[in-house]
């Protein structure tokens, strides 16, 4: 499947570009926010502007065509690295560090903060946002013992308002049938849970033909 990219680097290459990359990403989250939330003068933000400018320019000078995808060893070992809520090089991402019950069960959970740039309603986040982490708490825990699973369904229930700020999620499996797997999951905030969801995630065809064909991994098997 296009997106998914065999590279079998070495994990002294791999820990070299997390180590350079990491800090890097995290420069430009600081950057974002502190452009909503400046209150410097006119001439400031015109000079800051062309610096930035600047600075993308540089960047722009060698560049992927196209998204990020996912990058994979041989023993399966995935590198969303462009993804939206996990990814390290997303600056776009919180991002989310999600942990695995030892037992790879499919329970999952993740500490987290949110500031300015996920706000919906004031002091509020996004309920777009909410869906997002949401979908990706429950996806992780389809895939937690296995192959990871793409979202088929998702439905969520706003039980309150989600306060910008630390919060919690979790997810875990309700149950599989042989290419499905059910999973629930939330987010929990200073005064409880705050957001419920359901989905139901499946294992594509694309996958399961490479599988029952005994072909080389068409995806990773799990993610860092």
């Amino acid at each position: 499947m296009a997106g998914f990219v065999r590279d079998d680097l070495p994990e002294t290459e791999v820990q070299r570009q997390r180590d350079l990359y990491e800090p890097f990403t995290q420069a430009l989250r600081e950057l974002v926010d502190a452009g909503l939330r400046t209150l410097v003068d006119d001439d400031e933000i015109r000079a800051a502007q062309a610096e930035v400018e600047a600075i993308t320019a540089r960047l722009r000078a060698r560049q992927l065509e196209g998204a990020y995808g996912v990058r994979f060893s041989a023993e399966g070992r995935g590198r969303p690295w462009g993804n939206a809520v996990v990814g390290l090089r997303n600056a776009v991402a919180p991002p989310l560090r999600i942990e695995h019950h030892p037992d790879r069960d499919g329970r999952v959970w993740s500490d987290f903060h949110l500031g300015a740039v996920y706000e919906g309603p004031p002091g509020l986040v996004h309920g777009g946002v909410s869906a997002l982490l949401l979908d990706q708490l429950l996806g992780e825990s389809a895939g937690a013992g296995g192959h990871p699973r793409m979202t088929a369904t998702l439905t969520l229930s706003y039980r309150r308002a989600t306060p910008l700020g630390d919060l919690r999620g979790e997810a875990w499996i309700e149950r599989s049938e042989e290419h499905k797997t059910w999973c629930r999951g939330h987010l929990v905030g200073p005064e409880g849970v705050t957001v419920e969801a359901e989905g139901l995630f499946i294992l594509p065809r694309w996958a399961r033909e490479r599988i029952a064909g005994d072909r080389p991994h068409p995806a990773p098997l799990f993610f860092e």
